[in-house]
């Protein structure tokens, strides 16, 4: 199983099911480092799963004061493949450590 850290759009239900065809569960967690941003997206089937046009995206900061809360999901390897699918090219997947010391992936921008 992976972990997968979710700040954005991945946390709504209807793309959840959408994308991985079921509700998944997850406890929340933090990132230092990071800032949002956001980027317009115009890929068709991403905007009807989630229903924004503007996404939140990860930029790394380097400054120990910038923090994201999201949450962290247990997905399994097929899944991981379809949120890559559901991201659009803005995005890049990355490993990483979170506050609670627990490793795994993130979107942040390419």
């Amino acid at each position: 199983m992976n972990l997968l850290f979710s700040y954005g759009t991945l946390q709504k239900e209807k793309v959840q099911l959408e994308t991985f065809g079921r509700i998944l569960e997850g406890e929340k967690d933090f990132l230092l480092n990071y800032k949002l941003d956001y980027i317009e997206i115009f890929d068709e089937e991403v905007l009807k799963k989630s229903e924004q046009k503007f996404h939140p995206i990860l930029t790394y900061s380097g400054n120990t004061s910038d923090k994201v809360e999201g949450v962290l999901f247990e997905i399994t390897d097929e899944e991981l493949q379809q949120a890559d699918e559901y991201e659009v090219d803005s995005y890049k997947r990355i490993k990483t450590i979170f506050s609670s010391g627990k490793e795994g992936f993130i979107y942040v921008e390419k």
